[in-house]
This record gives C-alpha cells, structure tokens and sequence, in this order.
C-alpha cells in the first residue's frame, strides 16, 4: 500500500527547494482586500483580478464604501472579472455584514467567514491562510488537478480534496503546500499538456509514471 504521507514529505523537500518563495499570488494591503479579490478570483484569474483591484481598491477604500456602493457601478467596476452580477451583490451584502456584526473586520475563524455570501471554503482559506496565519488547504484548480494526478486524492470534490490532504500533509505545511501546488500547477504540470519530462516530482507522481512507461 502507498505511504501517502512519505510521498508528500519527498514532494515537500522538492517543492521548498523549487518554490521556496511561493505564496498568494493576489495583490492585497489588508484583510477585506484579500477577501475581495478571492472573491472576484472565482472563475477568474489572479492576473486578470490584481489589473482590476489596482483601480477598485483606490476608488473602494473600506468597508464602508463598498456596503454603500452603488450596484451598477459596482457591477461595472468588476465587470472583466466575469459573473461580475452576483460578485457584485455579494461583496456589497458581505460588507454591510462585516459593518453589522463583526464591527467591520473580517472573521479571523472558519464558521464565520462562510456566513459571508459568495464565500465557499476555499476563499475562507486563502483568508485564514494568509491574513491570520492559520494552516489551511486551499483547493484551487491547481490543487484539484495535482493531487488527482499524483495521486494525493482521486476525488473530484474540492471539499473531500481538502480532507484527504489535510491528513497526508504536515498541518504546518498546508498553507505553503496550497501555493506550492499553484505554482507546479502553472509552470509544470498544467491543465492541457504538463511538462512531465521537466518535471521534479516526476517519479512520486502516478500520472508522470505512467506518463513514461507509454514512452517506454
């Protein structure tokens, strides 16, 4: 039976060497802007979600400004972000709930933030990750596709993903683990054609392996 755990140690040591600087790839000053902008990164990319929030952030600088937005506006400021109708309601709804019960600061514990409309499990952990410091596992598109073909998890549920890594990854490891397989997922291993002949996990992953053995 595969020692699931060792392979990730092994895939750990390869990743700290190779992406020792990776971290959220979202521009962010404080802890609403990383909500927002994880919010707007829903079918959305990072890249395309920073070019956005440059001028959103100048124009929405608190809480209070985008619960007082308007709608339209809002929709239109967001609007390249695509689903820009419902991103717009629900930051507008998730700040006139941060003003009403939390004071106007966002949650720093799991239960509260997916109060939040339009906040699933993995932006409250890009949240609790890297604003407070609280090892979380965030299930991107990365994540979900890596760990299905190394082999970490053969779910197609982002949730069930998040729990079978949670038991193979060290706990100290999962946010670090999280932009590490973002990382892998964009330079090596991506979605139309991974480079496996270039890549360093290569012999601890399913997919590469068999990857070579139709080589061989």
């Amino acid at each position: 039976m595969v020692d699931k755990k060792k392979i990730v140690k092994k895939i750990l040591q390869i990743f700290d060497n190779d992406y020792e600087e990776a971290k959220c790839t979202l521009d962010y000053k404080n802890p609403l802007e990383l909500l927002i902008s994880t919010q707007l990164a829903a079918q959305c990319t990072d890249e395309r979600v920073n070019i956005v929030t440059e001028k959103l952030y100048k124009k929405y600088k608190s809480v209070y400004d985008f619960a007082n937005a308007d709608l339209k506006e809002l929709e239109n400021d967001i609007r390249s972000t695509g689903f820009f109708r419902n991103k717009a309601k629900n930051i507008k709804e998730t700040c006139r709930i941060l003003i009403e019960n939390h004071n106007g600061q966002v949650p720093d514990n799991l239960e509260d933030l997916l109060k939040l409309p339009g906040v699933g499990r993995k932006t409250a952990n890009v949240v609790l990750g890297n604003i407070f410091g609280i090892p979380s596992i965030v299930v991107d598109t990365h994540a979900k596709r890596l760990s299905n073909r190394i082999g970490l998890s053969s779910s197609d549920n982002p949730e069930k993903i998040e729990f079978d890594l949670m038991k193979i990854v060290p706990k100290e490891s999962w946010t670090k683990f999280s932009h590490q397989l973002v990382f892998h997922g964009r330079n090596v291993c991506k979605a139309r054609k991974p480079d496996c002949k270039n890549c360093n996990i290569l012999k601890y992953c399913n997919y590469g392996q068999g990857q070579e053995q139709k080589i061989q």
